[in-house]
């Protein structure tokens, strides 16, 4: 099974594709999309719109995997962010791509063992189970493909 795992967010979204079997996890690609900071909202709801539209009709994955909306302290961010999840999901849907979310508790519990692991922690599990030769960065490239093991961990094969 081949995952699309996002983290999304606004000026900067981790992705990280990977292919799963039940037994073993393989990175298949990875990285983020920076849209900029000072664009107008409507530019960048496109961007991401094309940007993944690309990446899921050249990998063509089985399941795209989304970091849910947990808590947010400035509403503003949560409506960005939640703007952007709603252009992924869209770009997934109309791509026949089935979605799953998940908690960002449920991604660190499924990597680490831990809800409450840190950043660093998920960094370092991601590296060993997919076995990279460096921990993957930014954090959310990082995350992205967390929650792309987390996806794989819920699926029956």
């Amino acid at each position: 099974m081949r995952i699309l795992g996002i983290d999304p967010g606004t000026s900067l979204i981790g992705y990280g594709i990977i292919d799963a079997d039940g037994k073993s996890f393989k990175a298949v690609d990875f990285g983020d999309l920076r849209t900029g900071v000072n664009i107008k909202n409507s530019e960048r709801v496109k961007t991401v719109c094309d940007f993944f539209e690309k990446l899921i009709k050249k990998f063509k994955p089985d399941k795209v995997a989304l970091e849910s909306l947990f808590f947010f302290k400035n509403a503003k961010t949560v409506m960005k962010v939640s703007e952007i999840r709603g252009v992924l999901m869209l770009t997934a849907a109309k791509n026949g791509v089935e979605i799953a979310e998940f908690t960002p508790l449920q991604v660190k519990q499924a990597v680490s063992g831990y809800g409450r692991a840190e950043k660093s922690q998920v960094q370092k599990m991601v590296k060993l189970i997919l076995g990279l030769k460096t921990e993957p960065k930014p954090d959310d490239v990082a995350d992205a493909l967390a929650i792309a093991i987390c996806c794989a961990n819920t699926v029956v094969y």
